[in-house]
């Protein structure tokens, strides 16, 4: 993942990984098969130490409110994380090259879009399933689109817009 973060998927390959590792080259080509499967393991691990933690503060959180304040603190913390940013960018990057990565990275997104709308049935079971994957499909697309705004622009009115979708939560609650 250190490669991956300071060169991008050019950068990562079996020679690579092997002389970072201390490793013999053959031992990196006999556990991986080949750098497809090693870029496919990198892919795996990286998209749970840059989503992992935001998910499980929100899977975490007792309601919306207090997910709402979870993203308020952790939109800053991510985004101003240069390697988590670098491995965001080389994973979406790479998903739209690469096939293999794509799925390992769409099938990642799946299943946090599967464990909010769990969550979402726990918080409010009188929901329909397709209203939970709803809800967990705008949840995972306003933190793509939040966090992707924020890398460029460390400007955004995010605070106002998490306030914003607070009171527009609050209203629903009412």
């Amino acid at each position: 993942m250190e490669l991956l973060a300071e060169g991008g998927w050019p950068a990562v390959t079996t020679r690579a990984v092997a002389e970072r590792a201390g490793a013999n080259l053959g031992l990196i080509h006999y556990h991986f098969g080949g750098s497809a499967n090693l870029h496919a393991a990198i892919a795996r691990r990286a998209t749970e130490v840059v989503v992992n933690p935001v998910l499980d503060e929100l899977l975490g959180a007792p309601d919306e409110h207090a997910a709402l304040g979870a993203l308020r603190r952790l939109l800053p913390a991510t985004t101003d994380d240069t390697r988590a940013t670098r491995l965001a960018v080389e994973l979406i990057a790479g998903a739209m090259r690469d096939p293999l990565l794509g799925e390992v990275l769409r099938d990642q997104l799946r299943q946090a879009r599967a464990d909010l709308a769990d969550r979402m049935g726990q918080l409010h079971p009188d929901w329909t399933p397709q209203r939970r994957v709803g809800a967990a499909t705008l949840i995972v697309a306003l933190l793509d689109g939040l966090m992707l705004h924020r890398m460029v622009d460390h400007d955004l009115p995010a605070d106002q817009a998490l306030e914003t979708l607070g009171e527009l939560v609050a209203r629903t609650d009412s």
